[in-house]
């Protein structure tokens, strides 16, 4: 295959078994088991559906593009509940998804519940690596070397990049204006990244204080490696860096002193939260999910997402 494109709707490229023409009409996302959310402004029924690209001089590195990657097994959950000092066995875990806080909102929040209270609770905020330009023209030129549709039409003139600073920047800054949030509630706030990116923010932004994760630190860093497999690759973490509000201070050189009581994060979802533990439009139990088997209800993500 000529085309960049290393994992469509969540499967691997080089995968000669999948029915390619059935994986492209249903346009299904397999990490948030629903159509996949990244579309065209232009054709929105038409999903892009892209998970990761290879990237790199040597052509052999595989890059994230979209966030929804990184819930593959639900595994960053679960490489979360450590943070969970509070939890015990028996407490049910929940995830929870945009939940607003002073400066923004957060795209996860693993919170542990006994006895229909929240206990504990981690945030969790997912960064994939953004593009410039638009991968449609990469992603048309896969399908017609596939044959899956040779009538879609694509213009070779229209290259897509890598955009590393932005990427970096703008969720560094996101973060240290979430972080003094979950310091003064004495939580944590989790970003998951892939190492690329956390090798970038180390080489162009001041990381000589971020050092190995730490309990007593409000804000961590997990970063994830992709590896390719037979059928699609697997992501898996392989650091654990963490620092606190002072510190991502230091990264930016910027301040800022949010102040929020607990309940004004968790009123709001109360009621979808400690209800029951049947189907709500916004939790969903983890931990057990499909570890121990236990019975999965729907998190809700936005209806549509435009991408160029």
């Amino acid at each position: 295959m000529n085309s960049n494109i290393l994992e469509l709707y969540g499967v691997s490229t080089t995968n000669e078994r999948v029915d390619w023409h059935m994986l492209i009409a249903n346009q299904q996302c397999p990490y948030l088991e629903r159509k996949c959310v990244k579309i065209r402004k232009s054709q929105p029924d038409i999903s892009i559906g892209t998970c990761s690209v290879i990237h790199g001089s040597k052509g052999d590195a595989g890059v994230i593009i979209c966030p929804h990657r990184f819930l593959e097994r639900r595994q960053i959950f679960l490489d979360c509940i450590h943070l969970l000092s509070l939890h015990e066995p028996g407490n049910e875990l929940h995830k929870v998804s945009e939940v607003d806080i002073p400066g923004g909102s957060v795209d996860y929040v693993l919170a542990s519940v006994r006895k229909g209270k929240v206990v504990d609770f981690v945030g969790i905020e997912l960064q994939a690596l953004d593009t410039t330009g638009t991968i449609w023209p990469q992603r048309q030129k896969l399908l017609r070397e596939m044959g899956v549709d040779s009538s879609y039409d694509f213009e070779e003139k229209k290259p897509y990049g890598m955009n590393w600073k932005m990427t970096a920047k703008t969720i560094l800054v996101q973060l240290h204006h979430k972080i003094e949030t979950f310091e003064q509630l004495n939580r944590h706030l989790v970003l998951v990244i892939q190492d690329p990116v956390l090798d970038y923010m180390k080489r162009e932004f001041n990381f000589g204080h971020v050092q190995q994760a730490r309990m007593g630190d409000s804000m961590h860093f997990h970063s994830y490696s992709l590896k390719d497999g037979e059928e699609t690759s697997k992501i898996s973490l392989t650091n654990r860096i963490s620092t606190d509000a002072q510190g991502i201070s230091k990264c930016l050189g910027m301040q800022v002193s949010p102040s929020v009581e607990l309940q004004v994060i968790f009123s709001p979802y109360a009621v979808q939260i400690y209800a029951s533990n049947t189907c709500t439009t916004r939790t969903t139990p983890v931990g057990q999910l499909e570890v121990l088997g236990a019975s999965r209800t729907r998190s809700v993500v936005p209806e549509h997402t435009a991408w160029p």
